[in-house]
């Protein structure tokens, strides 16, 4: 059989999904479970909407923290080094042996360095002007 290679600018949950669960099934074979398990932490307003957070998940002993949004307002309150807190401290009880984020904004990295998280890794000039950063902190 001749492979047939689409290629979409459209959402395709279908084939997302089914690529996904394909990627999954290689790496259980391959590495073992993940003990994947999805993490988020929400800031929420006077009427329970939902206006920033921390989404992350742990797998494979360590937490990976994908979205981190203070609001503007909120900002220089301390409340992203207790969000990334509250989630290492998630992680740790999961048996983690670390963390890892990554970001393309320097106001972020100095927090995320304040925090203990130390660089690994640089895209250099990645949004034109800004470095995309890849950081890690190993628990104690």
């Amino acid at each position: 059989m001749e492979p047939k290679i689409v290629v979409s600018d459209a959402s395709d949950k279908d084939s997302e999904a089914a690529i996904l669960e394909q990627l999954k099934a290689y790496n259980v074979t391959r590495f073992g479970k993940s003990n994947w398990q999805e993490l988020i932490i929400s800031i929420r307003d006077d009427q329970n909407a939902v206006i920033g957070g921390l989404v992350g998940h742990t797998a494979r002993g360590w937490l990976y923290t994908s979205l981190l949004f203070i609001p503007e307002t909120m900002r220089g309150k301390g409340l992203g080094p207790k969000l990334l807190a509250l989630a290492e401290d998630e992680a740790r009880k999961r048996g983690c042996k670390g963390a890892y984020i990554d970001t393309m904004s320097t106001d972020a990295l100095s927090v995320y360095q304040k925090c203990g998280y130390t660089v690994f890794g640089q895209i250099e000039d990645f949004a034109d002007t800004e470095p995309f950063t890849y950081l890690k902190k190993i628990f104690i």
